[in-house]
């Protein structure tokens, strides 16, 4: 009876006190942790397209990286708003319409020195520079033709950052624009919105006849 007794109160002080860890079963659990931390893969990195076709070998160390430059066929300028006359506007581009973009600024530069004028219609006197056209009448509109120049060189650098050769202006469109209103409201501002596009055109070579 006196040995069940005492087995009966070493399980409760058991049960009270609970096992204390050695160290070293405490040092073998991370071993085995550790272990099957090693075990576990990491996920794999997607190979690039270059890797799977072999086409890295070919590149230079430079290149890699860098998107591709994307050829465009035309040059474009878009002005919304601009602060010139519609009227003239719509006369100076069915004036450089079909033209280079050299030849057209060299055009401007002369309606600017008053030898060449724009032609238009409608209550507008005859001018001698204007004489090769049908109607014989035209302006010199200095502001409007200051704009115009300004927009044709930007059309111009865009078209050299297209890699364009021979570039031709094939739209030239211009459309009334939000025209606010002055001081007090009196009257309008003048706003017009301006495209310009230029695309390129190969001229064909004439072949020589071989005799």
């Amino acid at each position: 009876m006196e040995k069940q007794k005492n087995q009966k109160s070493d399980e409760e002080k058991q049960k009270i006190t609970g096992k204390k860890e050695k160290p070293e079963e405490k040092i073998e659990d991370k071993k085995i942790e550790n272990k099957k931390n090693e075990q576990i893969k990491k996920p794999e990195t997607q190979n690039s397209p270059r890797d799977t076709q072999g086409g890295h070998k070919n590149l230079q160390a430079g290149d890699l990286g860098k998107p591709k430059k994307i050829k465009k066929d035309k040059a474009v300028v878009n002005i919304q708003n601009a602060p010139v006359s519609t009227k003239y506007s719509r006369d100076i581009c069915k004036f450089i319409k079909h033209k280079q973009i050299k030849k057209a600024i060299d055009d401007l530069e002369q309606v600017l020195v008053y030898k060449k004028a724009i032609p238009m219609k409608g209550g507008v006197g005859h001018k001698k520079s204007a004489g090769s056209f049908a109607s014989g009448s035209g302006k010199y509109p200095q502001d409007a033709t200051k704009y115009f120049i300004g927009l044709l060189k930007s059309l111009s650098s865009n078209a050299i950052a297209n890699e364009l050769e021979n570039p031709y202006i094939v739209e030239a469109f211009a459309n009334i624009g939000q025209k606010p209103r002055a001081k007090f409201g009196r009257w309008k501002r003048k706003r017009t919105h301006i495209i310009l596009v230029a695309k390129e055109i190969k001229i064909k070579k004439e072949k020589q006849k071989t005799k």
